[in-house]
């Protein structure tokens, strides 16, 4: 039996391959598909990559400039500390200087003080030594106050002003300024007036500070107005406040100065012929102790020729007014002292000298430390008063070798210092001085400290 073989029907061949060509087909589209994600997610992390790359660049650029800044704030910071220590070594010298400075011009006024001192005792053999003894006497005052204020203003620099605080009288402080002020006053024979109320206003401050400042008042008032002008002193009281105007008819303050009068070295109008004098710091000294005291000060003025007005604000105290002292006994004036005087200005030792002896004392003076020491060890002394810059040793190395050799009853020692630093006051006081005195001595004060002083 013969089976003949049936071949594939030429139209149904596509039919067949059909469904291959559509899986290719739909193979081809994923590939292209996913090849496209592919591509899309290369993309993105190109993008990525660029933005990262972009961003290390940034933060990169940033770290440089943090770097720069830091090491320009590490030279900002040395030299800051360096200009400090400069500026700081600049007042230290200046303090010093004019330290010295002070001691050096107050060495020539001891023994001009002295000798006007000897003079007043001599005034009725001719009229004119009393006018001549009243010349010498302003003159050498007013050299004194102008080493204060210089002193002062190095003071005001470094913040180095202190105050000794106690319960004190309006009217004392005002009396006490007055008495400083009046021979300026009396000179150009002007008027002035006070006025203060009738209660006692007790205020809590330094009874010495606040007389400077009043009578800085007092004297720039009496610089700066006419003869025969006017000056007047008005206080009056509000509530806890006490206010204080110290007026005047003279030469007045412009308008340019007023904001800046209270200014250190600040000077309102000189004449040409500058008769006026000062150094400008006696306002800036005012302001800095008023506010010291918790107060304030303003100045009034209509300009140059319409006189002014100082107006001064201090806070009152509930504290009880001081109660009046104890007074001297005469008798102890007449008792003769011992006095062992060691200085090295030989004028200034013999004016004392001759002071002290008219006033009944026995004096012995020495011109160094050690001779000063040897006569001090060899001889019984009620009363040494010595000189803080000696040859060979200073005052403070002659009195604590002194006290540490002598016994007791031991004198009464007394420093003259042309120093006036609130230190050497401090390092007196341990090395063993008794009482301070800066030159130009006064001699009321010293005769004050021999009288109180019993005799051995």
């Amino acid at each position: 039996m013969h089976h003949t073989a049936l071949s594939p029907d030429p139209e149904d061949a596509p039919a067949q391959q059909l469904p291959s060509e559509q899986n290719l087909h739909a193979l081809h589209n994923r590939e292209v598909k996913l090849l496209r994600e592919t591509i899309n997610q290369l993309l993105i992390m190109a993008k990525m990559q660029l933005q990262e790359k972009d961003k290390s660049d940034a933060f990169g650029l940033l770290i440089v400039q943090l770097r720069e800044a830091n090491q320009n704030l590490v030279l900002a910071t040395f030299g800051a500390q360096e200009l400090q220590a400069s500026a700081e070594a600049t007042t230290l010298r200046q303090t010093e200087f004019l330290a010295m400075l002070a001691h050096e011009l107050r060495n020539p006024l001891q023994p001009l003080a002295m000798a006007n001192d000897l003079l007043a005792k001599k005034v009725d053999l001719d009229p004119q030594l009393v006018d001549v003894h009243g010349v010498i006497g302003r003159q050498v005052a007013h050299m004194a106050r102008l080493i204060d204020d210089l002193l002062d203003a190095s003071r005001v620099s470094s913040g180095k002003i202190t105050l000794q605080l106690a319960p004190i009288l309006l009217s004392d402080i005002v009396a006490s300024a007055v008495e400083v002020g009046q021979a300026s006053i009396s000179l150009r024979q002007q008027v002035l007036s006070v006025s203060l109320p009738a209660e006692p206003l007790v205020i809590e401050g330094d009874l010495v500070r606040l007389t400077q400042v009043f009578a800085n008042l007092l004297i720039n008032a009496s610089k700066f107005t006419h003869e025969f002008g006017h000056i007047d002193i008005v206080a009056r009281r509000h509530d806890d406040l006490v206010e204080i105007a110290v007026s005047d008819d003279g030469a007045g303050i412009a308008l340019d100065i007023q904001p800046f009068i209270f200014d250190l070295f600040t000077q309102g109008f000189r004449s040409l012929e500058r008769a006026q004098g000062g150094l400008g710091i006696g306002l800036s000294l005012v302001r800095i102790i008023t506010q010291l005291h918790g107060g304030t000060v303003d100045v009034f003025s209509a300009g140059v020729g319409f006189g002014s007005q100082f107006v001064l604000q201090l806070p009152l105290s509930a504290l009880a007014p001081p109660s009046q002292g104890m007074q001297a006994v005469p008798a102890a004036c007449a008792l003769p002292r011992r006095i062992l005087l060691i200085e090295d200005n030989a004028d200034a030792a013999e004016m004392l000298a001759l002071l002290l002896t008219q006033d009944g004392h026995h004096v012995d003076v020495r011109n160094d430390g050690p001779s000063g020491l040897r006569a001090a060890l060899d001889a019984p002394y009620d009363v040494i008063v010595c000189d803080i810059g000696l040859p060979g040793m200073d005052g403070y190395q002659v009195i604590s070798s002194a006290r540490a050799a002598l016994v007791a009853p031991l004198p009464c020692f007394v420093a003259a210092s042309g120093y006036s630093q609130l230190g050497e006051f401090d390092r007196a006081g341990q090395a063993g001085f008794d009482h301070y005195l800066v030159k130009p001595i006064n001699i009321d004060a010293l005769s004050r400290i021999i009288t109180a002083t019993v005799p051995r």
